[in-house]
């Protein structure tokens, strides 16, 4: 055969067509390098006597950034795998025949991972990016001139080093003689010389990325202040998760960085998502960066502990990727700033950030805790540069690249300086650190990391290594941490029972179940109610096509017993847990005599419900279950009744009954029970573009937003529905007719801009719908104060952007702004004083009003920032 194809693994497939020199690494979830490296596709070789590997020179990207709530588009390591372990950018190299890596996709995608790319691999990019983050201009200066060192002289855009090719709706020629199309929304097929094979991307529902390696199973035991060692090597290691601990103190669960895979990490621990108090992070490389994903699938907003600059730098990476705002970030995690050099306290844990010399913001971090005669403490240096390579870039030449004299002597005190344990990044190369530098350190206990490759003698000399799992104790416990969360987890299930009665139920019998064991079938008769304590519990009926999980804290059982019916799922226990055992005939007596039995029917009764859905599949904490609950109503609608105004506000959840949703005059899809909508309006503060219409007596749960906001694994599951209608949208054709087109001419090159023009466009095709269909004044207005209000949003942040970087033009485009606001904000007043515009006249001066102003003038900043480094 002339073409290809091998399934490397769950969503990632390999296509190749020797004649014609083309390798396409089909799909790149996190680890796709090592995929390929375990299955044989990236191989040592030697070309022209020069070592190097074989591998991938293309990359096709899924039509969706998230499948299953993990990231589907991560092609920095695959594209570095190609740059540099291939040679194709290395000066002098075989390789370096002037042919760039190759990035496939539909425009939105490609457009996104050529910032993330750009992110990746400068973090910020200017001294007035740097500056932003709080850091005073002279030290920002001195930032900029060690990051353009790294990056040999200047900040390059990715498309100087990496080629395109867009697929749109008909086939492309992505090599000569090699076509490729589009067959459905993930679905694409390769044709070469009269032969095809057909590639599909999609995840199915339930499944998730595979892990590139074995892990096993450990007990997890908190002790009072310890490090648990959860990833040792580094972003090419195909044994082993990349550079990562986790500190115990006093009960809490502190993550140090999230690299790939980092739910199959805890889950080998016995550590639940919700059992992760916090994370700190130390840089937006993706083998520290890319399971964030995991956190942000929480029932909670994690707090997350980084200066301001590394802060930055992963919501600006992070951004590029989901294509959100920079401030979004923290509508998935609980923002905490940390101060450079000096301890910051975390409720008793003393952290001190300092800053590392490397091509994106890094601190690395020093730990501490208040024990006996002084302090115990712990190190985590990821990552850090070599000395001689720091050394060489010392210059006293003020306006050259580099870094001085003095830099270098802080940076290499903080790394010598001497603690109780300390993990080192030993990398090597331009960008890490070499155990020879710490030959002389004084430090208790030196463990060496961030390798794949086996320590040489010489290290072995210097430090020693750690196995996935173990654990260094600094601090002993002695308290009995598990019961005391078993007092907080019950007092959150049955709120207002006696204090008396919940210490009786702590003092229950707790019991560990093995990974893999099933511990309840669907259809048995429940014996006891069982407290889930630590640990992750999958949740399974797949009549249904449910797959769950549960978040620690949950009572399971407590709906069958108050229902008297037998268990509705399988419940199986994917690592070590840990429960507390109830009986039944105690429990019981506990909810009659605190006169809770009313309230917990009508919670179970909704709660059996909700978790149905997959919205709600899996698992929230109890307090935040409990919120939803309460603040949740019913409404029914008749056959035929069209659903807008404030039911469109709500997060809306089919009970019975069926919705369809329209596009224009085309039906998008028919929603039926369980499915939900709404949550345009009603998290994700966008007018919705469809219509909707009860197709038959249709039941809904209602929530109100404001519940879901601090929520970051509801809000995920949300954005990636509404990403994969949007997908649907776009490459089935099913634009409404009579509607605002994004062009890609009207593109400034600017992302942010970019995107705030794309919204206003879907709000102003909201308004002509609404004026095509009739609708009622209350819902134009609401769409005309929409458009008035995101125009002077956008209009906002491109003024700031510009004075930030003194675009000479400035006050005259402010001025410019200032006249449009005025003539959309007439415009809704004239139509809510009573004009009847029409739909043509509407476009006619949307076209007018916003893509001239587009076209003619912020095309004139698109050139002065992008020579700033924005793109």
């Amino acid at each position: 055969m002339g073409i290809h194809k091998i399934d490397v693994t769950r969503g990632i497939q390999w296509v190749e067509v020797p004649e014609a020199n083309l390798r396409v690494l089909c799909g790149c979830p996190a680890d796709a390098v090592k995929h390929l490296i375990k299955r044989g596709l990236i191989l040592p070789q030697e070309v022209k006597g020069v070592a190097c590997e074989t591998g991938p020179n293309a990359i096709l990207l899924s039509d969706v950034s998230l499948q299953n709530a993990e990231f589907a588009n991560l092609a920095e390591f695959p594209v570095l795998q190609m740059l540099y372990k291939q040679g194709m950018l290395l000066p002098g190299h075989p390789n370096n025949t002037g042919k760039k890596p190759l990035l496939i996709g539909s425009a939105d995608q490609v457009e996104s991972q050529l910032r993330y790319i750009y992110r990746g691999n400068y973090g910020l990019v200017s001294r007035e990016e740097i500056m932003e983050a709080g850091v005073p201009e002279a030290q920002a200066e001195q930032m900029m001139r060690l990051k353009l060192k790294f990056a040999f002289g200047r900040i390059k855009p990715t498309s100087e080093f990496v080629d395109t090719r867009i697929v749109g709706e008909t086939a492309v020629e992505i090599v000569p003689g090699v076509q490729l199309r589009r067959l459905k929304p993930n679905v694409f097929e390769f044709s070469h010389a009269g032969e095809a094979v057909t590639v599909d991307l999609n995840l199915a529902a339930g499944l998730n990325y595979e892990c590139a390696y074995p892990l096993g199973y450990r007990r997890f035991d908190s002790e009072y202040f310890s490090v648990i060692h959860s990833g040792e090597g580094d972003g090419w290691d195909i044994n082993r998760p990349t550079m990562s601990s986790i500190i115990t103190y006093q009960g809490s669960l502190y993550l140090i960085d999230a690299g790939p895979h980092l739910v199959n990490i805890l889950s080998a621990l016995g550590i639940g998502i919700d059992q992760v108090d916090g994370i700190f992070h130390t840089h937006a490389h993706d083998d520290h960066f890319a399971g964030l994903t995991a956190l942000m699938r929480a029932g909670r907003r994690i707090r997350y502990f980084a200066t301001p600059l590394v802060r930055a730098s992963a919501a600006k990476k992070l951004g590029a990727l989901l294509g959100i705002e920079d401030e979004q970030f923290g509508d998935f995690f609980e923002v905490k700033d940390l101060a450079f050099d000096t301890w910051n306290d975390v409720e008793g844990l003393e952290v001190m950030p300092i800053f590392s010399p490397h091509p994106v913001e890094t601190n690395i971090l020093v730990f501490r805790a208040l024990w006996g005669e002084g302090y115990k403490s712990y190190a985590h240096f990821a990552d850090i540069v070599a000395l001689d390579v720091l050394r060489g870039m010392v210059t006293s030449q003020a306006d050259q690249p580099g870094i001085d004299q003095a830099g270098f002597e802080r940076t290499r005190a903080a790394y010598l300086a001497a603690y109780d344990l300390k993990k080192i990044d030993i990398g090597g190369g331009l960008i890490h650190g070499e155990a020879k530098d710490f030959k002389e350190d004084k430090s208790a206990r030196i463990l060496l990391a961030h390798r794949a490759s086996e320590l040489t003698p010489e290290e072995r000399e210097i430090g020693s290594s750690a196995s996935f799992g173990t654990v260094d104790v600094l601090v002993e416990g002695v308290a009995d941490g598990l019961r005391r969360q078993a007092f907080a987890y019950l007092d959150a299930n049955l709120p207002g029972v006696a204090l008396h009665d919940l210490r009786m139920l702590v003092n229950l019998p707790i019991s560990e179940i093995n990974p893999g064991a099933i511990f309840i079938k669907d259809g048995e008769m429940p014996q006891e109610i069982l407290l889930l304590l630590s640990g992750q519990v999958e949740k399974i009926r797949t009549s249904d096509k449910m797959l769950g999980s549960l978040s620690v804290g949950s009572l399971i059982g407590d709906d069958a017993i108050l229902d008297k019916r037998p268990f509705q799922h399988t419940y199986r226990a994917s690592s070590f847990v840990r429960l507390l055992r109830i009986p039944i005939g105690l429990y019981a007596a506990v909810i009659r005599r605190n006169g809770l039995l009313i309230r917990l029917l009508r919670m179970s009764a909704m709660r059996s419900f909700l978790n149905t859905t997959s919205l709600f599949s899996e698992g929230l904490p109890v307090a935040v279950l409990g919120r939803i609950i309460d603040g949740a109503t019913e409404r029914h609608f008749a056959a035929g009744e069209f659903i807008s105004g404030k039911d469109v506000t709500l997060i809306n959840i089919i009970r019975s009954g069926r919705v369809e949703r329209v596009l224009g005059t085309k039906v998008l899809d028919v929603l039926g029970p369980r499915d939900f909508f709404g949550e345009e309006e009603a998290v994700l503060n966008m007018h919705d573009l469809f219509r909707l219409r009860a197709l038959e007596e249709t039941t809904t749960v209602q929530i109100h937003g404001d519940l879901f906001r601090n929520v970051p694994i509801l809000r995920w599951k949300i954005l990636e529905s509404y990403q994969q209608r949007a997908a649907r949208m776009v490459h089935s054709n099913e634009q409404a007719d009579g509607l605002f087109v994004w062009n890609e001419s009207y593109g400034v090159n600017v992302a942010q801009f970019d995107a705030h023009h794309k919204r206003l466009i879907a709000i102003a095709n909201t308004i002509a719908q609404q004026v095509q269909m009739g609708c009622d004044g209350a819902a134009l207005s609401g769409a005309l104060e929409a458009l008035v209000d995101y125009t002077g949003y956008h209009f906002a942040a491109e003024e700031k952007l510009m004075r930030l970087y003194g675009y000479e033009e400035a006050e005259s485009h402010a001025k410019k702004h200032g006249q449009l606001m005025t003539q959309v904000s007439e415009y809704r007043e004239r139509v809510l004083g009573g004009a009847v515009p029409d739909q043509a006249g509407f476009m006619k001066f949307m076209e007018d009003w916003i893509v001239r102003h587009v076209l003619d003038e912020d095309r004139k900043y698109s050139a002065f920032l992008n020579d700033k480094g924005l793109y």
